[in-house]
């Protein structure tokens, strides 16, 4: 059964979208809009979640808006992944989804959270429970990324490395 549906190009990293195609990011709204409307010809009652705002991103939240598209969403999706490596503190999570609660005029969802173990189980429950604490009573849904991270024999690949912020130990599994 499909209880919703993300509409998403995780838009705010660098890595995922070509500026020279969008540069104000119009085409992404059309894209959004058009397929929103295209939902709700099939599915009318289907919630239709703007999504992979990495960061919990309210200034893209704000070019978003500006360019109509919550109009066409019911909810919008966040990720954040403080202990890891976005560069701000767990216990910023309410704020940030507040702001982007105001900013959109929509529920918020957090669609990625999650924390590595650095080797030690007891960080991760840590970052678990203490993830779970700030966010049950800011959002309606909260998807943990992964209980597990990559066996040492399998190093992490990502696009940037440690550019990203610490390196994040369950990201990218490789053949291995």
């Amino acid at each position: 059964m499909v209880e919703a549906v993300v509409l998403w190009n995780e838009p705010n990293n660098l890595s995922h979208w070509n500026f020279q195609l969008d540069r104000d990011w119009t085409r992404f709204s059309d894209m959004v809009k058009v397929a929103s409307v295209a939902i709700r010809n099939v599915s009318p009652d289907l919630p239709i979640v703007l999504g992979g705002v990495s960061s919990c991103d309210c200034d893209f939240l704000r070019l978003m808006a500006s360019h109509n598209v919550m109009d066409y969403v019911d909810v919008v999706g966040v990720h954040g992944f403080p202990l890891d490596w976005n560069h701000w503190q767990l216990s910023d999570w309410p704020d940030r989804i507040t702001e982007a609660a105001s900013v959109s005029g929509k529920p918020v969802w957090v669609l990625e959270v999650g924390a590595s173990s650095f080797g030690a189980e007891e960080v991760q429950a840590f970052g678990l429970q203490r993830t779970v604490d700030l966010l049950r009573s800011q959002t309606e849904r909260i998807h943990w990324y992964s209980l597990l991270d990559l066996p040492a024999t399998c190093p992490a690949e990502t696009r940037h490395r440690e550019a990203e912020g610490s390196s994040y130990y369950r990201h990218y599994i490789s053949d291995c």
